[in-house]
């Protein structure tokens, strides 16, 4: 077996701003396995200046990979416990390896193009016009579960967007989510869920950042409105840290993203956890290209989760690879008889 890594810069189509920054590209890179006249692919999901593994070593360690691929999917696992993007990307590339067709990395009725997934419609920060048309937008294409990034603009304006929303339909008609990636004190933090939770939302991702446990532990026991962690997990690595994380600040929900809990074995774990701590979950892509996105809904897919998923849609870049991947009134589908185009991917 022979192996190799490339990087791939993926094009925004608009800038596209969350609490940390305006994004304009992303920069992603793919593991090709080859065996026998046969190919394999996963994608490492690297997010600058979010990933724990965004370091200097990073290209370093996918040469190690290839260098080292003999060992097999699990050794390496065990040995990149520290790069969860790159252990993402090895899961990937060996079950793309194993598949008949490269792509149907999960197989099930969603990868024969029988069922689908409830996926929420993404709202990105921007100036108060940008974001209601967003939101408008994702209605009239049929979505019933809104996720808003807040925590960029004046905060009345965003009350002002919820209150919009709230209006024109009520909770039942549309389950409004809210990812505020950090953006608040631990002081104004209460105060803010409580105005919040005036317009029935669902749920608050990651409101005070991360590694404040006694802080996010009484906000959990507070608040008014669901929390559900996010960049919490993230280089939180062994399996007795994962559950005493849980055990203290004891969330409403908990939010996976593959590239950045250690792929699919990590995304297990956490979620053995949470389900023995009572905590509800699901599963978000991390702005990965296609070929990230089809496999995390395909896992997702085998995990029974029938709240909606944070699953991209691929539409953001413009230079995406084509993919089975459509989106119909807020359901994720994958249509089999629309073929892949990984031209240029080098």
């Amino acid at each position: 077996m022979r192996a190799r890594y490339t990087k791939y810069i993926l094009n925004f189509k608009r800038p596209s701003g969350t609490s940390r920054g305006v994004m304009t590209q992303k920069e992603t890179f793919f593991i090709f396995l080859d065996e026998n006249g046969k190919q394999g692919i996963g994608e490492c999901g690297l997010l600058r200046g979010l990933s724990f593994d965004d370091r200097p070593d990073y290209e370093q360690k996918l040469q190690w990979v290839c260098d080292n691929i003999h060992l097999g999917e699990a050794a390496l696992w065990e040995a990149l416990t520290e790069f969860p993007s790159i252990q993402f990307g090895v899961e990937t590339a060996f079950r793309s390896l194993a598949s008949e067709d490269n792509f149907e990395v999960f197989l099930s009725e969603f990868t024969k193009g029988k069922a689908s997934i409830p996926i929420n419609g993404l709202v990105w920060m921007g100036d108060e016009g940008y974001m209601k048309q967003q939101i408008e937008e994702k209605l009239d294409q049929g979505f019933n579960c809104i996720k808003l990034k807040i925590g960029a603009i004046d905060f009345e304006k965003e009350i002002g967007l919820l209150r919009f929303i709230r209006s024109n339909f009520s909770a039942e008609e549309i389950e409004i989510r809210v990812d505020a990636n950090g953006a608040f004190t631990s002081y104004e933090a209460l105060y803010k869920l409580k105005e919040l939770s005036e317009y029935h939302i669902h749920s608050i991702e990651q409101p005070i950042k991360n590694g404040q446990h006694d802080s996010m532990s009484d906000l959990c026991k507070l608040t008014s409105l669901p929390i559900a962690l996010d960049e919490e997990l993230i280089g939180v690595l062994s399996y007795s840290d994962k559950e005493n994380l849980l055990r203290k600040i004891q969330p409403q929900y908990i939010i996976l993203k593959p590239s950045l809990v250690g792929g699919f074995r990590g995304c297990d774990e956490w979620i053995a956890l949470a389900e023995q701590y009572n905590i509800g979950w699901w599963i978000t892509s991390a702005l990965e290209s296609n070929i990230g996105l089809n496999a995390i809904a395909q896992y997702t897919f085998t995990k029974n989760n029938p709240m909606p998923q944070g699953l991209g849609t691929g539409s953001l870049y413009t230079n995406n690879f084509d993919s089975p991947l459509e989106v119909k009134n807020g359901m994720l589908h994958y249509n089999p008889r629309l073929e892949w185009d990984l031209n240029n991917i080098g």
